[in-house]
């Protein structure tokens, strides 16, 4: 991590905890919380830290993989389920999703791209543009039954569409989290680092939606240095982000941000603390106009999923108090 990252673990953990516990008493009058676990860092951190908070009787984790879904990620949220002595439960959402025409509008999708793709292709979508100091772009890489891969430019029209559909896994693995809040009068614990929530990489309604976000604060890096100091398994503590939602092996940084996390997790401090753009290149050891490219890139993402964080628009004020 960083050192301009640097931070006391054992406080934030009970500052954190303390919020938690805070939370529930008074402004979400719930008994227990619910979370999504994808054995990712995000969710491997927030279930430790709601256990610390609330005891493991009061937490449930959801495992909700599907087709696409690396089986990996399956086995570390039940490898860290069982660490911590919560109950867990899986449901593949595969099923749903394809009745809801997930897969086939993808794949429709990308035929007008690529008319052959079809049974046993694999697929991504990786963004282009933003540290060259252009307009973002995502580009479709595809890799037929051989092994065989093709990266090409993704017009407007299909990317949207390939982007609706796949939205539907994140949507349903909320709707699922809710049910279970219901059924046990629970509230739900979201899972976002700083990064995702100020950059906007999340799905609204999706994975967007959630009670209490309590990592929502902290960047990727102290996130990673939680894991560690909390003592989670290996596996979980040297994982690399991914976005776990196509087919194709994809890290989150090659899908949207515009570097890897480490470095995001620096250039974001920089432009909050009004680092001037030579600063911040020295320390990313980055040419001048690379870290001018940075800001942009994040000042851009910022502007254009506004929407994402943006509350109903009512016409008249309505007072609930």
């Amino acid at each position: 991590m960083n050192p301009v990252l640097a931070f006391d673990c054992d406080a934030e953990i009970e500052r954190i905890c303390q919020g938690i516990r805070h939370a529930m008493a008074s402004d979400l009058g719930r008994r227990g919380l619910v979370l999504g676990m994808s054995g990712g860092i995000d969710s491997s951190v927030c279930a430790a830290l709601a256990v610390r908070a609330l005891g493991k009787e009061r937490v449930v984790g959801l495992l909700m993989p599907e087709q696409d879904s690396s089986s990996v990620s399956s086995s570390l949220g039940a490898l860290l389920a069982e660490h911590l002595g919560i109950r867990y439960e899986q449901q593949n959402i595969s099923a749903a999703l394809d009745a809801l025409g997930c897969y086939r509008w993808r794949d429709e999708a990308i035929r007008e791209v690529i008319p052959e793709y079809g049974a046993g292709w694999k697929n991504k979508i990786v963004i282009r543009g933003g540290m060259d100091g252009q307009i973002n772009r995502y580009e479709l890489v595809v890799e037929d039954p051989a092994g065989q891969r093709r990266q090409v430019r993704l017009p407007l029209k299909p990317y949207l569409q390939i982007v609706a559909a796949t939205n539907f896994k994140q949507r349903i693995r909320k709707t699922l989290e809710y049910c279970w809040a219901d059924r046990l009068n629970y509230a739900i614990l979201g899972t976002p680092n700083r990064l995702e929530y100020d950059q906007g990489f999340f799905v609204k309604h999706g994975d967007g939606a959630a009670d209490i976000k309590p990592i929502a604060h902290l960047y990727k890096s102290q996130v990673y240095a939680l894991s560690r100091h909390m003592q989670l398994h290996d596996a979980i503590c040297n994982s690399t982000p991914t976005t776990d939602t196509y087919s194709l092996a994809q890290g989150q940084d090659e899908f949207y941000f515009a570097l890897p996390y480490a470095q995001m997790d620096v250039a974001v401090f920089a432009l909050n603390h009004d680092w001037p753009a030579e600063k911040l290149a020295n320390e990313l050891s980055m040419t001048v106009e690379q870290a001018r490219w940075a800001y942009a890139d994040i000042e851009r993402k910022r502007k254009t999923t506004r929407y994402l964080h943006a509350a109903p628009v009512l016409l008249e004020e309505i007072r609930l108090d």
